[in-house]
C-alpha cells in the first residue's frame, strides 16, 4: 500500500513537473540561444535530478527513483517545449 503512494506521488511530480517546464520554456526562454542547443535538455535533466536526490532522500515515500523520473521529465519537457518554439506554437496543450 505504502508502495502505490510513492508511485502516485511520483507520476503526479512528473506531470505537473512536465507541463510547467515544457509551458516555461516556451513562454520565458523563446528566445534564449543556449536553451536550443541538443545538449540543453540532458543539462536540464541532470540538473534537476542531482538537485532532486538529496531532498528525496528526506522525504517520506519518495526516494532516488522519484528524482530520476522527475530529471526525465523535465529533460524531456525541456525538450518538447524547443521543439515546439521551433514550430511556432504559442498556445500550451498536453502531447
Amino acid at each position: 500500500m505504502l508502495s502505490l503512494i510513492g508511485i502516485g506521488i511520483s507520476i503526479a511530480v512528473a506531470v505537473i513537473a512536465y507541463v510547467q517546464t515544457r509551458d516555461f520554456v516556451r513562454r520565458r526562454l523563446r528566445y534564449v540561444e543556449q536553451v536550443q542547443r541538443p545538449i540543453a535538455p540532458w543539462i536540464a535533466g541532470a540538473a534537476v535530478a542531482l538537485v532532486g536526490v538529496p531532498i528525496a532522500a528526506f522525504l517520506p515515500f519518495v526516494g532516488l527513483g522519484t528524482a530520476i523520473v522527475l530529471g526525465a521529465s523535465v529533460g524531456t519537457a525541456v525538450a518538447h517545449g524547443v521543439r515546439d518554439i521551433k514550430r511556432g506554437g504559442s498556445e500550451l496543450y498536453l502531447p
